[in-house]
């Protein structure tokens, strides 16, 4: 078996080179609605937020994770109708590392990204007050 060692939340751990192989794939042939999240993200387009595309985390490759938020944000397809009761169980077992899962539709990234954003900046914490008061 070819393991290699992962970067961010996988620093550590144990990731298959297979794995690995199958998120840069997945990097490359991203679906519409993937490539219209990312364009809105890349480059910390959103709320100054950094995204990783197609990250692997607990074996499990994650659309996009945000690691100042520990976030996970999952844009779903046709595909994900018929597999709810996985992805309930994938969630779960991404969440005991107190990682959130927010789960969009392909039509509420193209079609209502700015629903999108603010609802990804609502989990953002709060600004220090500077002003030397309080």
């Amino acid at each position: 078996m070819n393991v290699t060692k992962g970067i961010g939340v996988s620093t550590g751990r144990r990731i298959k080179n297979e794995k690995l192989e199958l998120a840069k794939k997945m990097r490359r042939e991203m679906t519409f609605a993937e490539k219209c999240f990312w364009n809105g993200v890349r480059n910390r387009k959103m709320h100054g937020l950094k995204f990783r595309r197609q990250q692997v985390i607990e074996g499990f490759i994650a659309d996009f994770y945000c690691n100042e938020l520990r976030l996970i944000v999952e844009v779903d397809g046709g595909i994900h109708e018929t597999q709810k009761d996985y992805d309930k169980l994938r969630d779960w077992i991404i969440s005991r590392n107190d990682i959130t899962v927010l789960r969009f539709s392909n039509e509420e990234v193209v079609n209502q990204f700015d629903i999108v954003a603010k609802r990804i900046g609502e989990l953002r914490p709060p600004s220090p007050d500077l002003s030397g008061e309080g």
